[in-house]
């Protein structure tokens, strides 16, 4: 499939997903609900108090977010706060190092969504990855997918760290695992913003079907359009209000 066939298949994929999820909700005067609808509004922060995991679900419902995205001590007060919306609950696995055992990784992904996450976001084994051991990293991912079961997983590439050799090896077995989404980054090692040419590499790599997340350094609406004109179909940021009003600040 040539470049302009593949950029114009993701495009009706994105405007399916967006008529399904997105332009939907409800969102307040002014804002750009087509990128709200794409957002995965995000605290993950080790010092997140209570009080700020709450105006994290109220902001969602308010701007019409596709989730909040959090650890997995937040996933119940997360499922409670936002019951009856259409917000879902994701949830970080493995992170922000990816260097636990697998065992443990399924082991958070059950309790996770026995907890009520929705979507789950896994760290690899980046070290295992680096050192050449394929088999290992695909036993990793593979076995947060069927902890999940059926849910949607997405597979944190941390992209600041790898080649793009490595980032192509690790988009294909994610995409070998059975994972819906590769991500770009955790946002917590320096150098991991997500760039157009990384999400262009992924999209390539995985092919039109799969999730392409980028995450990390995203703050704006005009950086949130050049992943998406890159190939991304979700983005991750604690910025998402700024994003969708066109206003200034840091986010969380």
């Amino acid at each position: 499939m040539d470049e302009k066939k593949l950029v114009d298949l993701i495009t009706q994929e994105v405007l399916k997903a967006l008529g399904d999820k997105g332009t939907a909700r409800a969102a307040p005067g002014g804002m750009d609900a087509e990128l709200a609808g794409m957002i995965d509004h995000t605290l993950l922060k080790p010092e997140a108090t209570a009080k700020e995991v709450e105006k994290l679900c109220q902001e969602a419902r308010q701007y019409g977010f596709y989730s909040v995205c959090i650890n997995t001590t937040w996933v119940s007060r997360c499922r409670d706060l936002l019951r009856g919306s259409k917000v879902k609950v994701c949830c970080v696995v493995g992170f922000p190092l990816g260097a636990i055992d697998s065992r443990t990784k399924a082991y958070e992904t059950r309790e996770a969504i026995a907890n009520g996450a929705e979507e789950i976001d896994m760290v690899i084994n980046i070290g295992a990855l680096k050192s050449g051991d394929v088999a290992l990293v695909e036993k990793d991912i593979r076995a947060v997918v069927q902890a999940a079961r059926n849910k949607v997983t997405k597979v944190i590439l941390e992209t600041g760290l790898l080649t793009d050799e490595e980032k192509v090896t690790a988009c294909q077995l994610a995409k070998k695992a059975g994972a819906t989404f590769v991500k770009t980054s955790t946002g917590f090692v320096k150098g991991s913003a997500a760039t157009e040419a990384d999400i262009a590499l992924m999209r390539r790599t995985v092919g039109p079907r799969m999730g392409v997340k980028a995450s990390g350094g995203v703050r704006s609406a005009a950086d949130a359009r050049k992943m998406i004109a890159a190939g991304a179909t979700r983005i991750g940021t604690s910025s998402g209000i700024l994003i969708v009003t066109g206003g200034e600040g840091k986010g969380y």
